[in-house]
C-alpha cells in the first residue's frame, strides 16, 4: 500500500480551539490506515511568512497537503465562499453549521474543485462569532466607528463592512495583530472571543461590544491532487474522523466562546451587548448586493434557503 505524507498547517496556537481536534483528527487517520496516510499538524501556519494568503497559495500548488481557512480568505481563490462572512447572516452557530454542512456547501465544494482545492465535506471547524475588541475607544452605537482604524484579515467582505459602517480598516495577518494593538496601530480588531482568548489579545484590549456581526469558520480544505491519490478507503476514513472531530471541536467552541463573555469581563475588560439593528440598516440593500453579485446567484439561494429567510439584496 502506497504512504502518503503530508503537512496540516492552521494559524493558531497549539493551546487554540482547533490545533488538539486537528492532532487527534490525523492521528485516529494514521492509526486506521496502518500509517499510509501520515498527516503532520504545524500550528501558527509553521511560521510561514505572508500567514494565511501565502498558505492558501502553498495548498493550490502542493507545498502542502492540508489547511484550515475561513470563507472570506477562501475568496480570493473561490469567490463564492465570501458567503460564509456575510453580516447577520445566520442567527447562531446551528444555522451555521447546517449551511456549511448542506446544500450551500455542496455548492463550495464544487466551485473549490474547480480551483485545485477539496472543500472537505462536514469539515467546517467553528471559530465563532465576531465582537469588536478595542483597545481604549468603546464602541456601543454605529457612530462610535466614524474614524476607528479597525484590524481586518484578508479578505473583501470585512473590509467593506466596516468601511461601510464608517470605519477605517487596516488589512492585518493574524500573526501581525498582538503588535498593532499593542504600539496603537490600530483601534481594535473584530474576532470571535476564542480568538481574543487564545492570542492572548484581552492584554492589550479593554472592552468588547458583543455585535455578532459575522460568523466564522475554520474549513478544512486540501490539495486536490493529493486527494485524488489516496484510496477510496482511505477516504472513507478521513471522513469518518473528520465527522467525529469536527463535531467535538464545534461544541468545545460554540461552549468556550460562551462562557468567555462572563471569563474576560471578570478579568477587568467592559463587555456590553449592542443593538445592531441600526448596523444592519446604515448596511442597505445595496451593500448586500454587492456580496450577492460576488458569491453568485446559486451561493445566495443556497444561503437564503439554509438561514429560512430572505437577504436583504
Amino acid at each position: 500500500m502506497p504512504r502518503h505524507t503530508g503537512r496540516q498547517f492552521h494559524n493558531q496556537p497549539e493551546a487554540s480551539h482547533q490545533h488538539g481536534f486537528l492532532v487527534a483528527l490525523w492521528n485516529e487517520v494514521r492509526e486506521r490506515t496502518a500509517g499510509a496516510v501520515d498527516i503532520a499538524v504545524h500550528p501558527l501556519n509553521d511560521g510561514i511568512a505572508g500567514s494565511d494568503p501565502r498558505v492558501l497559495e502553498m495548498l493550490v500548488s502542493g507545498e502542502i497537503q492540508f489547511a484550515t481557512m475561513m470563507g472570506p480568505l477562501l475568496s480570493a481563490v473561490i469567490p463564492a465562499a465570501e458567503i460564509q462572512g456575510i453580516p447577520f447572516a445566520f442567527a447562531d452557530s446551528a444555522t451555521a453549521h447546517r449551511a456549511a454542512d448542506g446544500l450551500l456547501g455542496e455548492h463550495l465544494g464544487t466551485e473549490a474543485a474547480a480551483k485545485g482545492i477539496y472543500l472537505v465535506p462536514g469539515g467546517a471547524l467553528e471559530n465563532g462569532f465576531r465582537q469588536i475588541c478595542s483597545v481604549a475607544k468603546r464602541v456601543e452605537r454605529v457612530e462610535d466607528l466614524a474614524g476607528y482604524r479597525i484590524r481586518v484579515p484578508a479578505g473583501r467582505v470585512l473590509s467593506e463592512l466596516f468601511a461601510a459602517l464608517g470605519a477605517e480598516t487596516v488589512t492585518i495577518n493574524i500573526d501581525g495583530l498582538y503588535a498593532a494593538l499593542e504600539s496603537g496601530r490600530v483601534d481594535g480588531h473584530e474576532n470571535p472571543l476564542a480568538i481574543t482568548e487564545v492570542n492572548h489579545l484581552h492584554r492589550v484590549t479593554r472592552s468588547i461590544a458583543i455585535t455578532n456581526h459575522v460568523w466564522s469558520a475554520f474549513n478544512l480544505i486540501g490539495n486536490l491532487a493529493f486527494w485524488k491519490a489516496l484510496s477510496g478507503p482511505e477516504h472513507e476514513v478521513i471522513h469518518r474522523a473528520v465527522r467525529t472531530h469536527v463535531a467535538r471541536q464545534r461544541a468545545w467552541t460554540v461552549e468556550l466562546n460562551r462562557t468567555l463573555e462572563a471569563q474576560l469581563a471578570e478579568r477587568g475588560m467592559h463587555v456590553a451587548r449592542v443593538d445592531t439593528g441600526p448596523f444592519v440598516a446604515r448596511l442597505g440593500r445595496e451593500f448586500y448586493a454587492r456580496c450577492k453579485e460576488r458569491c453568485g446567484r446559486e451561493a445566495w439561494r443556497r444561503l437564503e434557503a439554509a438561514v429560512r429567510r430572505p437577504m436583504p439584496a
